[in-house]
């Protein structure tokens, strides 16, 4: 993936400038390009060549931060065709399927690209990732928000991707893949398909928004037989304000955006063991 992410700024790499009042504008150096803003104007020449956390001023004598973006900023500022996958649900996607270099992975449910760009940063240049979108539309804007990312021509290929327009079910041809990510309406459909895929140890991992399909989802992975016990949860998150020692939480947070859910697959003929349930009125397990 030819795209730099350090050293100093060259043209055609894609920069942050962030103002005072932390409003941020992402642009593509050129050599004879100037960025306008209603604060005045500033010339890529004053960031070409200059290191990272350089501040460069507008005509208007405005200062502006200039950084590289990173993964979190641009997916959160990509156009979208479908809605993303906030940067802390593609973290724990990312940690808790336990996404390595070299992994092999399938995700369906592309949307506009975001968890992809997580995905192909994990896996890495031995890696591969296979996204599934049913819909052209949304295939398009996936595809132009991920080679935006990693550099790649408009239309070029993207080293370690492979996008496949079409149902899951009805176009997966992988077998032995390491990690099964599902990001749709109703991601139970595919738990069969995800199963014949993954290589056992593998993990499947799906995303939902309500607490209908999480139950459904849950339920049709533990009835599956193929899979342990699966594992559901959502994460918060809460800024903090530190001003000395005035320190309290933001007023505002991110709370739900969905639940995850993961299980890994179990061998070939063998099942999960039982569950064991605690049974009603008492702390003691049967």
């Amino acid at each position: 993936m030819g795209f730099r992410r350090h050293g100093p700024f060259q043209a055609g790499d894609q920069v942050q400038l962030t103002d005072p009042k932390n409003k941020r504008h992402t642009i593509t150096l050129k050599q004879d390009g100037v960025f306008h803003t209603h604060k005045g104007a500033i010339p890529h020449s004053d960031l070409i060549g200059r290191p990272e956390g350089s501040v460069v001023r507008s005509s208007g004598g405005t200062q502006y931060l200039a950084f590289r973006h990173l993964l979190q900023d641009y997916t959160l500022a990509m156009p979208r065709g479908a809605a993303v996958i906030y940067p802390k649900d593609a973290a724990q996607i990312v940690g808790m399927a336990d996404i390595f270099p070299g992994a092999r992975v399938i995700e369906a449910g592309v949307g506009s690209g975001a968890l992809t760009c997580f995905l192909l940063r994990a896996v890495g240049s031995e890696g591969r990732v296979t996204s599934y979108e049913r819909r052209q539309d949304f295939a398009d804007v996936a595809r132009a928000n991920v080679e935006k990312f990693f550099g790649a021509e408009p239309g070029g290929p993207v080293d370690s991707w492979r996008l496949v327009v079409g149902d899951l079910v009805a176009s997966i041809d992988e077998i032995d893949v390491d990690r099964v990510i599902l990001d749709m309406l109703a991601p139970w459909e595919c738990v069969d398909a995800a199963a014949k895929a993954l290589t056992p140890g593998g993990v499947i991992c799906c995303y939902v928004a309500t607490t209908t399909q999480l139950s459904k989802t849950v339920e049709v992975i533990r009835d599956h037989g193929s899979f342990t016990e699966p594992h559901a949860w959502e994460t918060l998150v809460r800024d903090w304000h530190v001003e000395g020692l005035a320190v309290r939480p933001d007023h505002r947070m991110i709370g739900h955006t969905g639940f995850l859910v993961t299980a890994r697959r179990m061998a070939d003929g063998v099942a999960p063991p039982p569950r064991r349930r605690r049974p009603k009125g008492t702390t003691e397990e049967l």
